[in-house]
This record gives C-alpha cells, sequence and structure tokens, in this order.
C-alpha cells in the first residue's frame, strides 16, 4: 500500500478533497489538488480550508514516509500549523512538503525516550508555478505507552 492510499484509508479527509499524490519520499511529498468548484471561494479559486487541508496532507504524506517504520513504537502527531497566503490561488494547485530536521535526528531523540518535534516546511503553488501559499506544520512522535 502506498502512502498515498494508507493516508486516504486512514484519514478520511484527505480523500474528500480528491488529493492526488504525486510523490511521496522521505526527502519530499508532492500532493495536487483538481481544480473543483465544490471547493471554491468568492474569487472562483481553491477555498483557503481546502488549501490548508491540502498543505497539511502534504506534510502527513513527508512524516509517513519518512517515519513509518517507527510507527510501531510512536504515533506522528501535528502540534501546530501556520499558513500564509501569498498570492491568489486558482485551478489546480500542488503542495510540495519537505522535512526542516534530519530523520535520523529525529530518531535519535525517540530513541533516547524524548518526544521529537520538527517542522515541516509546505510551498503550494499554481499550475504557472507560483508560490500562492507557504506553511509549516510542526510535527511530533509520539511515544506509544
Amino acid at each position: 500500500m502506498s502512502v498515498g492510499e494508507m493516508l486516504a484509508a486512514t484519514v478520511p479527509m484527505a480523500g474528500t478533497l480528491n488529493l492526488e499524490f504525486l510523490e511521496t519520499t522521505a526527502e519530499r511529498a508532492v500532493v495536487r489538488m483538481p481544480d473543483q468548484s465544490d471547493f471554491h471561494n468568492h474569487v472562483g479559486g481553491p477555498h483557503a480550508g481546502a488549501m490548508f487541508t491540502l498543505a497539511e496532507t502534504a506534510s502527513g504524506a513527508i512524516v509517513l514516509a519518512a517515519f513509518g517504520d517507527q510507527l510501531n513504537r510512536a504515533v506522528p502527531l501535528a502540534v501546530k500549523a501556520e499558513i500564509g497566503y501569498k498570492k491568489l490561488a486558482m485551478g489546480v494547485v500542488t503542495a510540495t512538503a519537505t522535512l526542516g530536521r534530519p530523520i535520523a535526528d529525529v530518531v535519535a531523540e525517540l530513541d533516547a525516550g524524548e518526544r521529537p518535534e520538527f517542522p515541516v516546511e509546505i510551498a503550494i503553488q499554481r499550475a504557472d508555478g507560483a508560490v500562492t501559499g507557504e506553511m509549516t506544520v510542526v510535527w511530533t512522535l509520539r511515544p506509544n505507552a
């Protein structure tokens, strides 16, 4: 099962927007949201909430790709998120997520009995390449009790 399929199965909200998982590795996750009138805002582009969900889903995809081998001992949880809307988004939008810390450092903290936190940076782009939004989601790996 791919990371995208696993996310869609375990997080129903990810399937609601018909998100397409284009790339999911420990280095980068790319998720695309088709242009869908049901999710438009008052100016005809994707609603801010839909873009937030797109970006947060991309962040979850990279977290699963990077730390999926830790799921037997820790649960990934989003701690906080901040998003900035930079330009008008229209049509198809794509979110590209990257980890803000080396995987080995996060796993070392988990090995030491800590609850590591790490940022995931996400850029949201229109089809013409313009960055319409930027988001940071801070994640943690909560050790199983």
